[in-house]
């Protein structure tokens, strides 16, 4: 009776007798594809005396995003604003009857604004819209104020800031107010609104987040 006997071959007694486990050529071939993959910049005759070595370490290159950086967008300041006479209005320009359209434009935006003003709707309710409506095409007087010489005068609003209105007037005159110490009225479709200026020293843009106290006072 014959004996069988197994014996296991070492990686050595294998490769001489040309012996290879199932799969072996399967994951020799990987390995040499991932080595070629993992080593770009290396010949094949130096990848293979990597090899021999005891170990073999391969470097792992990430590749970093690079983070772009927003750029804000700078606006003019108020200098520079000053220095290109963005908001210069010139001689020629200053005529009354240039801004009627405007004006008409503006009368229609305050109707959008309150859905149409009926002689039914509130003043309270025109009054709350126009503190935070854009100003500019509105005809406005200013009726009470420190200064005297600054009363009666009435005009279409062409320009706003934080403490001044310049408007036009009749006469085709560019007049400047200040908002401290005036009272102003604006009218449309027969309601009359008033603004106290002192209480009013705000940009238009800044107005609609502004909450204003229902009842202004009289004081200058």
């Amino acid at each position: 009776m014959k004996s069988v006997i197994y014996h296991a071959l070492s990686q050595k007694e294998a490769k001489d007798s040309d012996v290879q486990p199932p799969g072996a050529q399967r994951a020799e071939a990987f390995v040499r594809a991932f080595l070629k993959h993992s080593t770009p910049g290396m010949s094949p005759q130096a990848r293979e005396d990597q090899l021999q070595r005891k170990a073999v370490v391969l470097e792992y290159f990430t590749r970093h995003k690079r983070k772009e950086k927003k750029k804000k967008a700078k606006g003019l300041s108020a200098r520079q604003r000053r220095e290109l006479r963005l908001f210069y209005i010139k001689p020629e320009q200053q005529r009354y009857s240039l801004f009627l359209p405007l004006h008409e434009l503006w009368k229609q935006y305050i109707r959008d604004l309150c859905n149409g003003l009926k002689p039914d709707t509130q003043p309270q309710m025109i009054q709350a819209k126009l503190l935070k409506a854009d100003l500019h095409g509105a005809i406005i007087s200013v009726t009470k104020s420190k200064c005297p010489s600054y009363v009666g005068i009435t005009g279409i609003l062409l320009q706003e800031t934080k403490h001044i209105f310049k408007i036009i007037t009749k006469e085709d005159r560019l007049k400047v107010i200040p908002k401290l110490n005036c009272v102003f009225t604006v009218e449309i479709d027969g309601f009359i609104s008033y603004i106290y200026g002192s209480k009013f020293q705000l940009r238009s843009s800044e107005r609609s987040a502004k909450k204003f106290k229902a009842k202004g006072t009289i004081d200058l």
